[in-house]
């Protein structure tokens, strides 16, 4: 029997270079372009809330106010 792992089961050291070697390919316009797709993500967020939140204070003010 032989000490050496199959080549189904790779070694820590295989698995670590093969995580190290797919994450390399990230360039900075990769980067750049997920950060700008999260901004944007959270302004529309954020536009949809506020305009949510002011109709909800509307109807909140008329109940109060009985109109």
């Amino acid at each position: 029997m032989s000490d050496r792992p199959s080549p189904s089961h790779p070694t820590t050291g295989q698995m670590i270079d093969r995580l190290h070697h797919e994450t390399a390919g990230y360039s900075t316009t990769e980067l750049l372009a997920n950060a700008a797709l999260a901004v944007i993500a959270v302004v529309v967020i954020w536009g949809a809330i506020s305009g949510l939140g002011a109709d909800v204070v509307d109807w909140i003010s008329g109940e109060i106010m009985g109109g």
